[in-house]
């Protein structure tokens, strides 16, 4: 067994996002997991990972939050390129909800935010953190915007884009969405699907998906479908090998169409298709409206 973890991953974000259940369904899936670890400890369990030979573990995942010192949070960025000088090579993943469905969360449990013991409001608090923590998102492999996902939802993320993905591959989502529910804050890339003919007005295809056959009929009908499904797939094609010499992890194509029901379940579902038996990438599927992830219900 190697002296130092092969798998090594960083879950930080805003309180109420979702950390704890992030490190929790880590742990379920073989981690060994550490919460609110100061970003300086971390360089100093490097170095016993050096000396102390062969381990009884080989993937860690540590939690860092604004709890820590706020100059060892700025000195974040520098940290992780030491550490990546020294052999390991983490992944970092930050978790983010917007202020409205933090305040609601908080509000909801009746737990204390850790900033409003200095005597700050709740939403004063907020923003702190998200001050406070900005070098560590900035720093980010993966972003996980958690304000319209539940913790059955999380835990797939987690499980699907951390845990079973190989760590030196790019994990390359596809996901559909509804404009009407909200832009995913975590796409790298957003496609508008809305301009090509939308099934919903075929009232025998309304209740149906763009998982069910007959709308995916119906869309491959249509040119103008061939032709957007074409250029997404020939950007890609165009791009990731750039991404993956970059070093990029993650990368997140969100597709959407007005109620995230056909259009872009379908492009989602073609794409994926297309790119899943690509050597060097890990392909995942979620439609956000649908509660998919990759076929299950999640």
């Amino acid at each position: 067994m190697n002296a130092l973890p092969t798998d090594l991953v960083v879950v930080s974000g805003l309180s109420g996002s979702g950390k704890t259940v992030a490190l929790h369904t880590l742990e379920d899936e073989g981690y060994h997991c550490i919460d609110n670890l100061s970003p300086g400890l971390l360089r100093a369990m490097v170095d016993q990972w050096r000396e102390e030979g062969p381990r009884f573990y080989d993937r860690v995942a540590v939690g860092i939050d604004a709890r820590s010192n706020p100059r060892s949070l700025k000195e974040f960025p520098a940290l992780i390129q030491e550490i990546r000088r020294r052999g390991i090579t983490p992944r970092v993943v930050f978790l983010q909800a917007d202020a409205e469905t933090l305040l609601k969360r908080f509000s909801e449990t009746r737990r204390r935010h850790p900033l409003t013991r200095r005597g700050l409001p709740l939403l004063e608090a907020i923003h702190l953190e998200r001050t406070l923590l900005a070098e560590i998102a900035d720093t980010a492999d993966l972003l996980i915007s958690t304000s319209e996902t539940n913790v059955h939802q999380l835990r797939a993320i987690v499980r699907e884009r951390i845990a079973r993905t190989q760590a030196s591959a790019l994990s390359l989502l596809f996901q559909s969405f509804g404009y009407k529910h909200g832009v995913p804050g975590d796409s790298d890339f957003v496609f508008d699907a809305r301009c090509l003919p939308n099934p919903h007005w075929q009232p025998e295809l309304r209740r149906l998906t763009g998982r069910d056959r007959a709308v995916q009929v119906f869309l491959q009908e249509h040119p103008a479908v061939k032709r957007m499904m074409g250029s997404i797939a020939a950007f890609l094609e165009n791009w990731i090998g750039h991404f993956q010499a970059e070093g990029r992890r993650y990368l997140t194509v969100s597709i959407g169409c007005t109620g995230g029901q056909h259009r872009s379940v379908y492009l989602a579902e073609a794409l994926a298709a297309r790119f899943r038996d690509r050597a060097g990438l890990n392909v995942s599927l979620r439609h956000r409206e649908l509660g998919l992830f990759d076929g299950r219900r999640d």
